[in-house]
């Protein structure tokens, strides 16, 4: 995918106020990465010490990616125990944040069959800290609106706009029950603190403090929602898979740890059901994300993973027969364009 263009005006206050940060009026930036949205990241070296740590500037321009709830979620995960990285300076009038730069891996380049279990073991640690919050009264929920606006995304997006699919009369029936039936399994799971985005590519190692865990990222749109939702996203993720008997166990890993750490989750086969019906309506909802970055935002990366997520739905809606109809809507519309 092309990087997205960088105005020559941003780029300068950018530099600009890297430079003044730091004091180091030699400071250069490089690209580092991007995100989905609109934020972008920067990997500041010194220009008058060469073995100085280079830093990350993070440029989340304010009037498209606003950087105070993203500093407001990290101070409470800091003030918990959750390893986020830790910011040097601010300017969230013009949307620049000086960070500590992690490195260039996050699990996604690094975690492969044979590390995986240790990485994920990790990875589960950090979440049992995070689930372990207690959600602020300014956190919102995910509640019946925003589950069932993401849902829409699916058909709005992917069905209608990137295949063109208007349903007929009977399917839309169908589809909407279906979406029903998901937010009412969201809506009856235990309720903790919801990172929305607890996946490998939003978890970095910490070299040299592997007792400290991943650190983790993106962080922005936390929520207060069901509690299968975040160690689901951590296994089936939007650009990794990996073998359903493996996640399986993976999952059963997190339910007991889980467990003995006090969180609210139920009993292993209500657990179970919980994180695959959860997961149905995050792989409705990404696949419409997806489509949307590709169609609004001229991202079409995004929409190469795509077979991923019909191939999670084909590992999960033949167990509920509740959900034949939302199956049979995908194999006529979807499947065949894969």
């Amino acid at each position: 995918m092309t990087q997205p263009v960088d105005c020559p005006d941003r780029a300068a206050a950018r530099l600009a106020w890297a430079r003044a940060a730091t004091g180091d009026a030699g400071l250069a930036l490089a690209r580092a990465s991007t995100d989905a949205g609109f934020r972008s990241y920067w990997r500041a070296s010194a220009g008058d010490a060469i073995d100085a740590p280079t830093l990350i500037v993070m440029d989340s321009p304010p009037d498209k990616e606003d950087a105070r709830p993203w500093l407001h979620i990290r101070e409470l995960l800091e003030s918990n125990g959750v390893r986020v990285p830790r910011v040097l300076a601010t300017d969230t009038d013009a949307g620049f944040l000086l960070l500590e730069d992690l490195g260039v891996d996050t699990y996604l380049q690094v975690i492969d069959d044979d590390n995986a279990d240790a990485l994920f073991d990790a990875a589960i640690g950090q979440l049992l800290k995070l689930q372990a919050l207690p959600c602020p009264a300014d956190l919102p929920a995910y509640d019946e609106a925003l589950l069932a606006r993401e849902l829409r995304l699916f058909d709005e997006w992917y069905l209608g706009r990137h295949l063109g699919v208007a349903l007929d009369c009977g399917e839309l029936e169908e589809l909407e029950l279906a979406y029903r039936r998901l937010v009412d399994a969201a809506l009856a799971q235990p309720q903790v603190f919801v990172h929305r985005d607890f996946m490998p590519r939003n978890l970095m190692p910490v070299a040299g403090d592997p007792a400290d865990g991943p650190a983790v990222l993106d962080f922005q749109d936390a929520v207060r929602g069901p509690i299968a939702y975040d160690p689901l996203s951590l296994f089936k993720d939007a650009f990794l898979g990996w073998p359903e008997a493996r996640v399986d166990g993976w999952l059963d890993r997190y339910h007991a740890r889980a467990l003995a750490a006090g969180l609210p989750v139920p009993a292993l086969a209500r657990f179970r059901r919980d994180a695959d019906l959860i997961g149905v309506q995050r792989h409705l909802k990404v696949m419409g994300i997806f489509a949307r970055l590709n169609h609004r935002d001229g991202k079409p990366k995004y929409l190469a993973d795509a077979p991923r997520f019909v191939a999670y739905l084909d590992a999960v809606l033949p167990k509920y027969p509740e959900f034949a109809p939302l199956a049979a809507i995908i194999d006529r519309h979807v499947r065949p364009t894969l």
